[in-house]
């Protein structure tokens, strides 16, 4: 199944498992109705936003709308077999996704551009970055930290943030830390 069959058929199921119609998702969403039909579809190129906005909108983490469900004793994800989300800024391939718990992790391969800056006005759940070449400022919006290779920090994903490059490109990894629902 190609990602965007895998994104649509999680959609389509997480909706009709709370009832929802396609309008009540858009308007949740704050997303058209007709972007939400060719999304379930199969069809249409999502951007991290529309993925974040139907996270939020219908209370799952987003690896819960980008993942098939599987349980193998090992797994192997190669870069070139994932599909990117992208924005303005940032380009995540979600690499795994762990039930640990009552914790659900997220773990993504993240690319911050230069030039731009990524904006997040909150989700559920912590961000965990770990900074692997670059420099990126990063965190709640009214006081980011400056991170550099090897650098990490974890903090709320609940409040408005940002990721922001200082000079070139970064690479980071993120891990996204949720309450099981």
């Amino acid at each position: 199944m190609s990602a965007g069959q895998v994104l649509g058929a999680n959609i389509r199921a997480f909706r009709e498992q709370r009832g929802l119609s396609l309008s009540e998702l858009a308007r949740r969403s704050s997303i058209a109705k007709g972007t939400l039909s060719q999304l379930e579809s199969g069809a249409g190129n999502p951007t991290i936003e529309t993925v974040f906005s139907l996270s939020n909108a219908l209370d799952v983490p987003v690896s819960e709308l980008v993942t098939e469900r599987t349980t193998p004793d090992v797994v192997l994800v190669r870069a070139r077999d994932v599909e990117v989300l992208s924005s303005n800024a940032v380009d995540l391939r979600l690499m795994r996704r762990m039930d640990v718990g009552d914790t659900v992790l997220e773990i993504y391969d993240q690319r911050v551009r230069p030039g731009a800056t990524q904006t997040s006005e909150g989700h559920p759940g912590k961000e965990h970055v770990l900074v692997t070449s670059g420099r990126l400022l990063v965190g709640p919006v009214d006081a980011p930290y400056e991170l550099g290779p090897g650098d990490y920090v974890c903090f709320p994903g609940s409040t408005p943030h940002s990721y922001e490059t200082v000079g070139g490109e970064v690479s980071s990894v993120l891990v996204l830390e949720y309450p099981k629902h």
